[in-house]
């Protein structure tokens, strides 16, 4: 029997009967609605809690909780995801909890009491009837002690002042004490806090890994995608023929006009490999012949066939011209039949890279973009035309207005800015997957995906770019181009998450380079954070940039500290600020880098000091007199470096570089024609006028110290 609710405090739930569905009707997902499990079950699939695309659907199996404890959580998870906290008590909490989060993070609390009955268990206590205050404290400091990160521990205290919310809402309290921590403070049970957390902590890939990556992912989107597509279509026809086929004489005699010339001429045999065996191309040979494909099999029972099959395999070619393009050469001489699949799944996994990369989304937010995301802008009245605008959603920070966790995410309020090759990749998904459906559906992507709604996971897209990488890298060598291979990254596996943090090293660290030979880093710069769209928020890829830029300005400050404690010089009009920067160096580079100090610091002039090594100098930075932009901007504008700008900081070390560059290009004018040749003279006399310049006018610290 189901007990009533509470009637003067309708946030307590009536007790659950056995037949009771987990996920109420109201907080159900139709598309996982099957999945809805009962509350006697041992099994609760958290699928029918979530309408995000990308999450991989997370299940409690309550076979794994110590049997003493498994009624009472049982019934706090049940009340956890049929309820939400008590807006009073969010309110004495601020910021630090939600009245209902995620069914991921459902999965991940009920976890983390299951360890709490486990630990309770271990030292003899048998219900949460008896774990009062002092046991709690107890278990906190086990949690501190047990060397796991501070972002574990804090999730699993979380997890505990949770259940003690819980278990007073429904209508059999278990009467677990209040956590110590929600009432005196959770520092006291927290290991010491780290400079880094979330997305900070993750490395950003190479430069020698990323740059080759992304000339391969473009070159796939832009180059070869026609090809692929076109192939991919073919391959598709030619199927369905198979599968309409008959056998008949016809078919019987037009293999044979196929094959016994091929015999005859010891010539290559259509064949493909399976499971890494050699085995008859049954279905191509059906296809170009229209014998059927028992025909096709029977054949090759022959002797004669078998043995030239296994002398001889060849290829499986399509007719289609190859119209893509590498290093002004066809990028391969023909598409084979069987390998459209892996091309399509390579293209597929270029686009997701080219996105993510070159935008700064999260992975689920690049997952869970739908086919028209991003439409052609119509000109303003001037007749100008804007940048491309990807419209999606956010799910990450996605809550309602009573700041409860929306699985399906919410509209995006300042849209994304797509530079062309962004533009290209989502043409290129809109032309393999239906109108207004997922970019990335996972029905469409993955054969072997599993049944229902959703795109591919982002553990699936690792591996799948691990896999480009070597397709890649296979193609670089086939091509005999070494500078294209792709080497493993120092840090690991490349994964998904990665690249939203590398756009912002490299924003921060490459801004006058080319980003992989294609895409320069200042207009991708510009696209990202100009006026007009993405300084409508500051928030996302953008705290991101700020925070990689103040690392690498405290990197520049700490090395030119290192240089000139050394006995190297300066020069330059802004040289004397440079030296006073520098003597702050370690104070500067000591500061625990949060998205508050990097505003801050980026505010603070006397302190930016940038490296720009396509130019050969330093800037140190003020608006009021910078060159390189008239716009007020925090940084400047790198890629637009003018030498005789009052920011310009020169060292020992430009002054060489700026000499042996000035070698090279009197070594390549030596080569060339002579209007070509004298310019590259000139150009070396100024930089080695530079170099004079700076010999002549440095300042060390010893003679102008701070």
């Amino acid at each position: 029997m189901t007990t009533t609710a509470s009637a003067t405090d309708p946030y307590v739930l009536p007790l659950p009967a056995s037949t009771t569905a987990v996920v109420p009707v109201r907080f159900l997902v139709e598309a996982h609605a099957h999945l809805n499990a009962t509350y006697g079950c041992e099994t609760w699939p958290l699928a029918p809690l979530t309408a995000n695309p990308s999450t991989v659907s997370t299940t409690v199996h309550w076979k794994t909780c110590p049997s003493p404890f498994r009624e009472e959580l049982r019934l706090a998870a049940w009340t956890m995801i049929n309820g939400q906290l008590r807006p009073t008590f969010l309110r004495e909490r601020g910021n630090q909890i939600r009245g209902r989060v995620s069914a991921a993070l459902t999965t991940g609390t009920i976890h983390h009491w299951i360890h709490l009955a486990r630990w309770l268990e271990a030292r003899e206590i048998t219900t949460l009837t008896h774990c009062d205050t002092a046991v709690l404290h107890e278990y906190g400091q086990h949690l501190l002690d047990s060397g796991k990160s501070r972002n574990v521990v804090q999730r699993s205290l979380g997890a505990i002042t949770r259940l003690w919310a819980f278990d007073q809402m429904s209508a059999r309290p278990a009467g677990i004490a209040r956590p110590p921590w929600d009432e005196h403070g959770v520092d006291d049970y927290l290991p010491p806090a780290t400079s880094y957390s979330g997305e900070n902590r993750t490395e950003p890939l190479a430069a020698d890994t990323m740059g080759p990556l992304l000339v391969w992912a473009i070159r796939m989107v832009v180059d070869f995608s026609d090809d692929i597509l076109a192939a991919h279509a073919t391959n598709q026809r030619l199927r369905q023929i198979v599968r309409a086929t008959t056998a008949t004489p016809a078919g019987l005699a037009s293999l044979h006009a196929f094959l016994d010339p091929l015999i005859a001429a010891w010539a290559p045999i259509p064949a493909t490999q399976s499971q890494g065996k050699l085995s008859m191309a049954r279905a191509y040979l059906s296809a170009v012949t229209g014998a059927s494909d028992m025909q096709v099999g029977w054949l090759f029972r022959n002797k004669a066939y078998k043995a030239a099959l296994a002398e001889r395999p060849g290829p499986c070619p399509l007719d289609l011209p190859v119209t893509g393009r590498l290093e002004g050469r066809p990028w391969r001489e023909y598409i084979d039949y069987y390998e459209t699949a892996d091309l399509l799944r390579h293209l597929g996994t270029a686009c997701f890279i080219v996105i993510s990369y070159l935008t700064g989304m999260r992975p689920q937010e690049t997952l869970g973009l739908r086919a028209g995301c991003c439409p052609d802008p119509d000109p303003d009245q001037q007749g100008t035309i804007g940048p491309h605008l990807i419209r999606g959603k956010q799910f990450k920070t996605a809550v309602d207005e009573h700041g409860n966790h929306q699985s399906a995410g919410t509209d995006r309020d300042v849209p994304w800015v797509a530079i062309p090759p962004v533009v290209e990749a989502i043409r290129v998904l809109e032309r393999i997957v239906p109108a207004n459906q997922l970019l990335f559906d996972g029905r469409i992507h993955d054969r072997y995906h599993r049944p229902g709604s959703g795109s591919l996971r982002s553990g699936a897209l690792g591996h799948r770019i691990e896999d480009f990488v070597a397709w890649a890298n296979k193609e670089a060598a086939a091509h005999g181009l070494d500078n294209d291979m792709i080497p493993p990254d120092p840090h690991g596996p490349i994964g998904t998450k990665r690249f939203r943090r590398s756009l912002a090293w490299h924003i921060a660290r490459r801004p006058g380079g080319l980003v992989a030979l294609a895409i320069q880093y200042g207009h991708l710069r510009t696209a990202l954070v100009s006026e007009g769209y993405a300084a409508r928020s500051r928030g996302g890829i953008h705290e991101l940039i700020d925070m990689e830029t103040v690392r690498a300005v405290s990197d520049t400050v700490g090395d030119l500290y290192d240089a000139l404690e050394a006995g190297e010089g300066v020069s330059g009009p802004a040289a004397r600020h440079a030296i006073k920067a520098a003597t702050h160096a370690p104070r500067f580079a000591g500061a625990a880098i949060t998205v508050t100090t990097a505003r801050r610091l980026l505010a603070n002039e006397d302190a930016m000091l940038f490296d720009n090594p396509q130019a050969f100098l330093l800037c140190h930075y003020k608006r009021a007199q910078a060159l390189c932009h008239r716009d007020e901007k925090d940084t400047p504008t790198l890629d637009h470096c003018v030498p005789g700008c009052g920011n310009v900081v020169r060292t020992d070390r430009h002054a060489t570089q700026l000499r042996n560059h000035a070698n090279d290009l009197e070594a390549r004018a030596a080569l060339l024609p002579q209007p070509v040749a004298q310019r590259l003279l000139a150009t070396a006399n100024k930089l080695r006028n530079f170099a004079d310049t700076h010999q002549r006018t440095r300042l060390t610290l010893q003679e102008n110290p701070a």
